[in-house]
């Protein structure tokens, strides 16, 4: 069975800081590219950081570029989003992604963690 699960959302204020972590199982997590993807209340879900399948290729939305940091360990099956200097327009619910490699249509998606920014 195929698992992700994100933990670390909340509240913080701006400024702040908040570690999501995304655990999976249930398929070979090496052969997969990891990605955070978020969704503000209203809005379309975008992708907001992603992570190649040795660690060494990142990729960014640009309003949260220098902010935030997205970081893997294959041998822990986890990925994280470190978010720094977190902003109010941040707030939304952050999902974790896993395409393959090697079949891009073998898509798994997390539950999703709130993220909420506000003094």
């Amino acid at each position: 069975q195929v698992r992700l699960v994100e933990s670390g959302g909340g509240l913080v204020q701006p400024g702040g800081s908040l570690r999501l972590s995304c655990v999976t199982s249930g398929f070979t997590y090496s052969n997969y590219r990891m990605s955070w993807y978020r969704q503000a209340p209203g809005k379309e879900r975008e992708l907001v950081a992603s992570i190649s399948i040795t660690g060494r290729s990142t990729n960014y939305l640009d309003s949260v570029k220098g902010r935030f940091t997205i970081s893997r360990d294959n041998a822990k099956n986890t990925v994280w989003l470190q978010m720094n200097s977190l902003k109010p327009e941040d707030l939304a619910v952050y999902y974790c992604n896993a395409r393959s490699q090697h079949r891009t249509d073998i898509v798994y998606w997390g539950q999703g963690t709130q993220v909420t920014v506000s003094s």
